[in-house]
Order: structure tokens, then sequence, then C-alpha cells
């Protein structure tokens, strides 16, 4: 955290950190059924992660598919898509997902965790808690939030802590205390679920004045509460994640099915809008106390940006 932030001196008069943007861009739950622009094959996959990577993305939070378009925990999947996307994007983040909502083993959940070499992961999603969603519970219970945890500290992979209600944030302090969860911490705040904390700026405001003054954060609003919660966290400071794991919709109406690659460019629009510049895939690792990648993709990166410059331009009239 800036030391004149702590202060009590607002952004922009102290200077903002760089967004780094988290690209949720599967999920396991929506289906072609719901959108044609959700990726599903490791081929799909790759081809979205590495647009969402040379819109802005820092981060690819990946959920992997198998041949029915089921959620599965297949390492040869993972693999084969962690190895894709690093081979044209090596310097950007990979998170492979540990989630319970569809099976609930510890094998199951922590196999993407087990894959080595250039095909191990940077981080590992990390639910703090149950919850309830629309049609089925996610359960986690502390024994496997423990063993998750300490699987990805032995591997030195960092968790992508999960906070959907304020008993989550408390969690990360007790994980602390236990010696479970060390630093760096990123915590992911997702507000909106149906049955977890509204997406209002009173709660994201709570949770974020609780967490560890070290914690990077970053906030996702779940459906039409995503671009509320994104333009809230550039503003106060946070990241962002974003993408159609949470949302679907370009529009609040639900009338126009967005892209990732849409939905990662409007947030670079936006951050440039409000005087904050987006990190590179290699300053988010640095930030995050990561390892550099083999090199950086910076031409592609490069162009990447200055085509959603041009793109805000044109549509701010400039």
């Amino acid at each position: 955290m800036n030391d004149l932030y702590d202060l009590g001196i607002p952004h922009p008069v102290t200077p903002y950190p760089k967004l780094i943007i988290n690209a949720a861009i599967t999920g396991m739950i929506p289906t072609r059924k719901n959108s044609p622009h959700v990726p599903l094959s490791p081929k799909e996959i790759i081809e979205d992660a590495v647009r969402c990577i040379r819109a802005g993305a820092s981060i690819v939070h990946l959920h992997a598919r198998d041949e029915d378009g089921e959620p599965t925990y297949r390492k040869e999947l993972y693999e084969g898509m962690i190895l894709g996307i690093r081979e044209r994007c090596p310097e950007a983040i990979l998170c492979v997902s540990t989630s319970g909502r569809r099976h609930n083993s510890f094998d199951c959940r922590s196999a993407p965790l087990e894959l080595e070499g250039k095909a191990k992961p940077d981080m590992g999603s990390l639910t703090l808690g149950s919850l309830n969603f629309p049609e089925q519970a996610s359960v986690n219970t502390p024994e496997m939030i423990e063993a998750l945890a300490l699987k990805m500290s032995e591997r030195g992979i960092i968790p992508e802590i999960e906070a959907f209600e304020p008993g989550m944030i408390h969690a990360v302090k007790v994980l602390m205390l236990r010696g479970v969860l060390t630093g760096p911490l990123y915590v992911n705040i997702l507000l909106g679920s149906l049955y977890a904390s509204p997406a209002t700026l009173f709660d994201l405001s709570c949770m974020v004045k609780s967490l560890p003054p070290s914690a990077h954060w970053a906030a996702a609003g779940i459906g039409r509460f995503q671009l509320n919660m994104n333009t809230a966290a550039i503003l106060m400071g946070g990241h962002v994640r974003v993408g159609l794991e949470d949302n679907l919709y370009y529009d609040y109406a639900r009338r126009n099915l967005a892209t990732n690659e849409q939905l990662i460019r409007r947030v670079v629009r936006l951050s440039s809008e409000l005087g904050r510049e987006v990190a590179k895939p290699c300053e988010a690792r640095a930030m995050l106390g990561l390892p550099s990648g083999q090199r950086q993709d910076r031409e592609s990166w490069d162009m990447g940006m200055r085509r959603s410059e041009k793109i805000g331009r044109s549509m701010s009239g400039k």
C-alpha cells in the first residue's frame, strides 16, 4: 500500500499503482447456448487468452472443459492451454481453477497444481469458504481450503484468493496466523452473486478496508454489476477481474453479447480516461513477486495497447 494513501491522501493525488487486469474468460457455467463467444476447447481458450493479453490483460484465469463442454480438471488439457498461451505470450500470468462447484475431491481439485516445467501455473484459485450459487452450492471445507493452500505453497504457486463475503476476508487473516497463507497476497473480491454480498460501494469498501494492508486486491461484479465494480476498483486503487465467466453482456440492458476482448478493451479505455496506466504482464509479475518469464512479447503488447488507445480516442471524439 502506498504510504501517502495510508496517510489519507487520496488517489489521484497519491499516484495510482498500475492496473492489473485479470481476464476470467470461460468459467464453469456458460455454454454455447448462453453465448457463441465463450471459449470452450483448448484451442479456443488459447486464442481468446492471447487476444485478451494483447488487449491489456496481465492475468488469465483458466478453466478447462472436456470434449462435451463440461468442466474438468484433466491435467493434459490445462497443460495444453498453458503451453499454447506461453508460446505466444510468455510473460502472461496464468491461473488455474481449483473450484469445487462440480468436483469436490482433493485429487481432482489439486490436479492442475501438479503440472511441471513450462506448464506449471503461476497462480491457483482458492475460495475461502462455502457459498450458495443460484443453482448449486460450492462447498469449501476448512480442511479442503488448507490442503489446497498448502499444496500451492509447496509448489511455489500464488493463491488467487476468491472472497464473496466478509467472512472470507477474515479467513485470510486466520490462515495467515496459522502460516498457511504468506505474502504476497492477491484477493479477488467478487460481489453481486445472488446469495453472497451485494455489489454496492459500501460492501466493496468494507471488504477492502478489512484486508491486510499489504494485500493486492481486485474487484469483480457478477452479471450486470461487472462494469460498476470494475470502475470502482479502478478509482479506489485496486485491480480488476473481468470476463465472460462473470458476465456475458456488454450492456446493462443485456441486449448485446460481449466478447472477452471487448470487455478488456473497455477497462483499458476507462482506466486511461481516469488517468491510470495499465500494467504490462512483466510489470504485474514484479508487483506480485513472480519471476519473469523467458521473454516479453513487447511488440504484440504495444500493438494491442496502441489499438485500444486508438479506439478510445475515436469513441471519445478526440
